[in-house]
């Protein structure tokens, strides 16, 4: 039998909160995909000035393109610093790393106009020149070139780590967005179902100049509103079938303006009543999708908001909890993904589900750009 040969890729991530950078370093073995051990992880906070220039270029506005080109170069030199970092704090070397796996930050998701493209930034070439490690990037494209969406990706990873012979499992990343997995017996489906932490921490950094809400700790204070929410359900978002995804393009604060016009209730109480709407919206995609499901293992930001996971729990039959229990730190599953996207893509694997993102064929995901060494 021949020894078993590992390989160590890194992860970067920054979703749609913008809150961090995630990074984190897998090993995973070369003849096996579901052998994933992250050795490593850091959080790269983005400094304010960045993440106000990503927040701007979300939405249509003047000058955009040397807005872009800036802010690409300036998200790849800080992709590179949480990298290096990453080796620095572990006792890690470049030469040990086979090839990053960087998400980017994405500006713009319209998988569904008449030229559908999503655009991820975060400048590869220069994040491989300053680490000296092979970078690859650009996932989403190459399936929505195939007629996909070019989301969710995840529930490839989620399908080869979290799988369980006898237990159906929905994996719930709570991000900016949310997105499901529906993993059993080996197969897997997923979509986006909508908002995750972002109306929440829209809606808190307006009205408390927050980034987030802490524990759920401001939602709890308020109530329900019952009119609010049943405005909010009708988005026809909620009711669209899969292959479906979404993003800050859709759900944001101007959203959350439109459905509280003319609405006399206090600030809390619309907080409370968004936490409400992702909870419910998460819990009927499930019972919709995965009406047998036994578990709902949960990863991303949210799983830290209490609030948001005990109405979560009381809309659920299935368990829910997070991936800690299974041993996955759930702060770094996206990113130990977008590391297992770069060994797969290195290896000239396909990783999308054309069933996941409506994509007509399999394809090898991401560009790669080669390390001088």
């Amino acid at each position: 039998m021949s020894p078993q040969i590992e390989e160590i890729f890194i992860g970067l991530m920054s979703g749609t909160s913008i809150d961090a950078i995630d990074a984190a370093a897998v090993v995973i073995d070369k003849d096996n995909d579901k052998h994933v051990n992250v050795i490593a992880t850091h959080t790269h906070t983005i400094p304010s000035n960045i993440k106000h220039a990503i927040t701007s270029l979300c939405q249509p506005g003047d000058n955009e393109i040397m807005r872009m080109g800036e802010l690409d170069h300036q998200l790849g030199e800080l992709f590179a610093s949480a990298t290096l970092e990453l080796l620095r704090s572990n006792g890690l070397k470049s030469s040990q790393i086979s090839a990053i796996g960087s998400h980017g930050q994405t500006i713009r998701h319209m998988p569904n106009g008449k030229y559908p493209f999503t655009l991820q930034i975060g400048n590869p070439a220069l994040i491989s020149e300053l680490t000296n490690i092979t970078t690859i990037a650009d996932f989403r494209r190459a399936d929505l070139a195939a007629g996909g969406q070019g989301a969710p990706l995840v529930p490839a990873f989620h399908q080869a780590i979290f799988n369980h012979d006898q237990i159906k499992r929905v994996i719930l990343n709570i991000g900016g967005m949310a997105n499901i997995s529906i993993v059993e017996n080996g197969k897997v489906s997923g979509f986006d179902t909508g908002p995750g932490n972002i109306l929440l921490n829209e809606w808190i950094l307006k009205n408390k100049n927050l980034a987030y809400d802490k524990d759920g700790a401001w939602a709890k204070e308020g109530t329900i509103n019952l009119e609010l929410l049943d405005k909010m359900l009708g988005d026809n978002y909620f009711t669209q079938p899969p292959p479906k995804s979404t993003g800050r393009e859709h759900f944001n604060l101007d959203w959350i303006n439109t459905q509280t016009t003319e609405l006399n209730t206090s600030s809390e109480n619309i907080q409370c009543t968004l936490s409400e709407l992702t909870a419910k919206t998460i819990a009927d995609a499930i019972k919709i999708y995965a009406s047998n499901c036994e578990e709902v293992l949960v990863c991303g930001g949210g799983v830290h908001n209490e609030d948001l996971i005990a109405r979560l729990q009381k809309h659920c039959i299935a368990r829910v909890f997070s991936t800690e229990k299974v041993g996955v730190n759930p702060d770094y599953v996206e990113a130990a993904a977008f590391a297992w996207f770069a060994r797969q893509t290195l290896h000239n694997i396909p990783s999308n589900i054309p069933a996941v993102t409506g994509a007509k064929r399999l394809a090898i995901l991401g560009a790669t750009y080669h390390a001088s060494r």
